[in-house]
């Protein structure tokens, strides 16, 4: 790769030294650190004395492409990792000697580290009888949000240094609204202390407690301090504006005993804001390291579109005016439609024009809204089908089991496990056919359904598609009844013998039978990758949770699948965030395309109008700016912070935008939202102020 004079720069420093680079996205900088990691182990630095620490592991994509594209070095492999990740290693390594003194009851038994699913699924064993005697009464959200938001208080309290006991006082004293919402807070705090109880009683360790743990004692013991130090000699931390007070501090408390190390920071960023980012406290170890470049010349974005957030940036903050030297208006292609669906229309003509007339490549196409509705979704998979225009999505906040995958794996294991007495309609099993059985529609799957499926003394039954009368074989098809036959089959000779962990089931019947000609995962990327999430999730569950349920006499497999029904269980996966190799069209809120970070050619932004632009998501139960070492604990959150908070959040939403296109914006402005309301968000009328100043030049 050819890389620019300030890169060079930064690739040939000397390695004793400790380097921070900022600028904005797309000035260089990644590649610049990736390139300097290439040059340290080029000059014979071990690889094994190497850790890259990010803030959330999908950052870690170029890394892992120059690792895995590398010939083997001697000296080990470069450790990838998040400070949460290495606070977990550490506390696992030195367990007998911090057990007992952290306060756990069981220290001579070993740890238990839960991941977010299981977290969630003690905290639902937790809450829910609570939830009976009147707890959280005027919080109308979904169980699974009320689960992860006490959670998430945990984290913060971890993660920023104050004990997890001032949670309720913190949220309680910034409140200015009405006094029934103190109760709540006060439930918060009650939840989150019998669940640290809970969890010392037992060994288990959710991530807030790793965090606690390992600051408050592993840390503190010289061996480990000496085994961090002696194992890595060498730091590279990119984004490190997404980081969070906990692996800023631990970065600054380690830079002295580095031999080198390279800071990577981005200004106008931090969306991960209502994670604990802390873009602030990142900018304060700048000053800990001997040498300190800017890049500024952006590498992606020409100087149109870097001219629209300059002015953008003046009218959301009323700075003056700016001098008006480059028109942004060639940046931008805007329509206006009344309706949503008319949006949506011009959408996928603009694309189809790009893709079919232009020949734009579809991967250097991106569509994002502020939030990816499962109707928007659709509606724009299918305009852009009827173009012949491939598409992908990426939609993190969309759990597993919302996947159409999930429901079909689900009911086909209730079908092979009678013994769980589970719930099962005729339109589950006519779903699982249709989704399953390749060339059966909607009509034939039901009508097969409704034929085939029978519960006899409280078990599910399949009937054999021989038994069907002829005519209405030949109206279902004889390719598909056969297809259906073997799928009864293998459930009917799966039941004959002793039942597989859930994990394993679901790995048997998709390699054995449902990625099979003939069946619809065959040629199916989406339907491999989401059952693969599907199986580590049942597998990680189990791990954690089934000695507790063997005992009680519940199989792990039945909880497991009660729980992802329930809403407890949806955890994501890294690789549903990994950027496809696929030529297709990207779908994706705004904030999730940013932290996959990488550049496209043209970019979509749909509903301008919408305040949901610069709208906080609704979070009743935590806060992320209250719950963070800035706010001041006796200062109350008012409506000017609000606005203050979503203006600045929208700043850093559309410069990041921005930093990340290479040709060209399109506006898809509509007067009436997708529920049908007129709307004038702030980012329309900053834009409309952008087009009338240089209109009247």
């Amino acid at each position: 790769m050819e890389l620019t004079h300030q890169q060079c720069g930064i690739v040939d420093q000397p390695v004793p030294g400790h380097i921070f680079i900022e600028g904005p996205a797309g000035t260089g900088k990644t590649t610049a650190a990736v390139s300097r990691l290439l040059r340290l182990l080029n000059t014979g630095v071990p690889g094994s004395t190497i850790l890259v620490l990010l803030p959330q592991r999908t950052l870690g994509t170029p890394y892992h492409e120059l690792i895995s594209s590398s010939a083997p070095m001697p000296g080990g492999i470069v450790t990838l990792v998040t400070a949460g990740g290495l606070a977990q290693r550490m506390v696992r390594l030195f367990w007998p000697l911090i057990a007992g003194e952290a306060g756990f009851v069981q220290p001579d038994a070993p740890p238990q580290f839960l991941t977010m699913e299981t977290a969630q699924y003690h905290m639902a064993k937790l809450v829910a009888p609570l939830l009976e005697k009147g707890y959280f009464e005027s919080v109308a959200i979904d169980r699974n949000r009320l689960f992860s938001q006490i959670i998430d208080n945990l984290n913060k309290a971890s993660i920023v240094g104050f004990p997890h006991s001032e949670i309720g006082d913190r949220l309680k004293a910034a409140w200015a609204g009405k006094p029934s919402q103190l109760r709540v807070f006060e439930d918060v705090q009650d939840c989150a202390n019998q669940f640290r109880q809970i969890c010392l009683q037992h060994n288990l360790l959710d991530f807030s407690l790793q965090i606690e743990v390992f600051r408050k004692y592993v840390w503190n013991l010289p061996i480990c301090k000496k085994y961090l130090t002696n194992t890595y000699q060498h730091l590279i931390t990119d984004n490190i504006e997404e980081d969070t007070p906990f692996a800023h501090n631990l970065i600054a408390e380690w830079l002295p005993d580095l031999e080198s190390a390279l800071l990577v920071y981005d200004h106008h960023a931090g969306y991960r804001r209502f994670l604990g980012a802390d873009p602030d406290g990142a900018y304060l170890i700048k000053d800990l390291c001997t040498t300190q470049l800017v890049f500024e010349d952006s590498l992606v974005a020409p100087k149109p579109i870097i001219a629209l957030g300059t002015h953008i940036e003046h009218i959301l903050f009323h700075h003056p005016p700016p001098i008006l030297t480059v028109d942004p208006r060639p940046a931008l292609v805007f329509h206006t439609s009344r309706y949503y669906p008319q949006m949506l229309d011009w959408v996928a003509e603009r694309v189809a024009h790009l893709v079919h007339e232009q020949g734009a490549s579809p991967s250097e196409i991106v569509i994002v809204a502020p939030y990816m509705s499962d109707a928007l979704r659709y509606g724009l998979s299918h305009r852009l089908a009827q173009n012949s225009i491939p598409i992908r999505t990426h939609r993190p906040s969309r759990s597993l089991r919302e996947e159409p995958v999930t429901h079909v794996l689900i009911t086909l294991a209730k079908l092979a496990h009678p013994a769980w007495n589970s719930i099962i309609t005729k339109s589950d099993v006519s779903f699982a056919l249709q989704q399953t059985i390749d060339g059966l529609d909607l009509i034939r799957g039901q009508l097969l359904a409704e034929i085939v499926f029978r519960i006899r003394n409280g078990i599910p039954q399949l009937q054999p598609f021989d038994q069907i009368i002829a005519s209405t074989q030949e109206r279902i098809t004889f390719l598909a009844g056969e297809r259906y036959d073997r799928l009864r089959n293998w459930i009917e000779l799966y039941r004959a013998y002793p039942p597989l962990e859930l994990d394993h089931f679901f790995a048997v019947i998709f390699g054995e039978l449902l990625s099979q000609p003939g069946y619809r995962f065959h040629a199916s990327y989406d339907s491999g990758s989401i059952t693969a999430r599907l199986i580590e999730s049942a597998q990680k569950f189990r791990q954690v949770v089934s000695a507790s349920l063997v005992e009680l006499s519940i199989p792990p497999g039945e909880e497991y699948i009660r729980m992802v029904e329930e809403g407890v269980i949806a955890a994501q996966y890294v690789e549903s965030w990994q950027r496809q190799d696929e030529n297709a069209v990207l779908l994706s809120p705004a904030y999730s395309f940013l932290m996959s970070n990488y550049p496209v050619s043209f970019q979509f932004w749909l509903d301008v109008s919408s305040r949901s632009w610069s709208d906080r998501l609704a979070q009743p139960l935590t806060h992320p700016y209250v719950l963070s070492r800035y706010w001041p604990r006796d200062k109350v959150w008012t409506d000017a912070d609000e606005v203050d908070t979503r203006l600045n959040a929208l700043y850093r939403l559309i410069t990041g935008l921005l930093n990340r296109c290479r040709q060209q914006i399109y506006l898809g402005i509509c007067d009436l939202g997708e529920q049908g309301y007129e709307q004038r968000g702030p980012l329309i009328r900053a834009i409309n102020r952008v087009l009338q100043d240089y209109a009247s030049q």
